[in-house]
């Protein structure tokens, strides 16, 4: 038996990446799995194909949750089908990295929308449902870089922050509603992201990291896994996952 058994979750981009382990990790425990992605419909057949393989349950949801009325219609449609919604992670995001200096308008919209705009879209959709039956989980996929400071990545670092404040609020709000709602901050993490950084600047990045390395995929999921299976005297907390990178 699997520590999530009969509870439902959704991921957001769940294609790839930080979110694709999360959303196996997931199934593994026993989770029936919605996988959330924009446009990369083969890869979240893939991801599902997975999960079934392995003997979980998944469906596919299309939707840019960077659109309000897409998120929520995602949401709803997954609660339709299985009744209930017991784990919403939101960890859709995407970076427009440029110095302030050359930064324009639309990057700065662009972060923020999908970063920190979806994380509102798709909780205030997940806690309806999760109010009713007394009981949720809720994890915001955060960063590092909304801790700390990052060169070129002021949208980037203030969606992410912005994400640390709002759990913070919307953790001690429906607290008496059984539901938790904490962070992961993911420190360097081996995705498509940090594949596109030069071999010498990753080098010198890894020098910089205690631990020595980067994170894999699946260690931010654990990270998820645990706050979602156990950590029921967890709210508004973040989990930092970054080898020491940032204490």
């Amino acid at each position: 038996m699997g520590r999530l058994d009969g509870r439902i979750a959704i991921v957001t981009g769940a294609s790839r990446g930080i979110g694709r382990a999360i959303a196996v990790e997931l199934a593994r425990e026993g989770a029936k799995v919605a996988l959330n992605y924009q446009s990369s419909e083969a890869m979240a057949q893939e991801v599902a194909d997975e999960i079934r393989k392995a003997g979980g349950e998944c469906m596919l949801a299309k939707a840019n949750v960077a659109d309000a009325e897409q998120a929520r219609a995602m949401v709803k449609s997954v609660v339709q089908k299985w009744a209930r919604l017991d784990i919403m992670v939101n960890n859709a995001g995407i970076t427009r990295d440029k110095s302030i200096r050359k930064m324009t308008d639309q990057d700065w919209m662009d972060v923020i929308q999908t970063n920190l705009n979806a994380v509102f879209f798709c909780t205030t959709a997940a806690m309806q449902p999760m109010v009713e039956q007394k009981y949720g989980r809720i994890v915001n996929i955060s960063s590092m870089n909304g801790q700390t400071c990052a060169f070129g990545q002021a949208n980037y670092s203030a969606s992410k922050g912005g994400i640390i404040a709002f759990t913070k609020t919307v953790a001690l709000e429906l607290a008496r509603s059984g539901i938790t709602v904490n962070v992961v901050a993911p420190g360097f993490t081996l995705t498509d992201m940090l594949a596109k950084v030069p071999e010498d600047v990753a080098n010198q990045i890894k020098a910089k990291i205690p631990l020595g390395r980067f994170a894999a995929p699946e260690e931010i999921a654990k990270a998820v896994t645990f706050l979602a299976a156990d950590g029921d005297y967890i709210t508004g907390q973040q989990i930092n996952v970054n080898g020491g990178a940032y204490m």
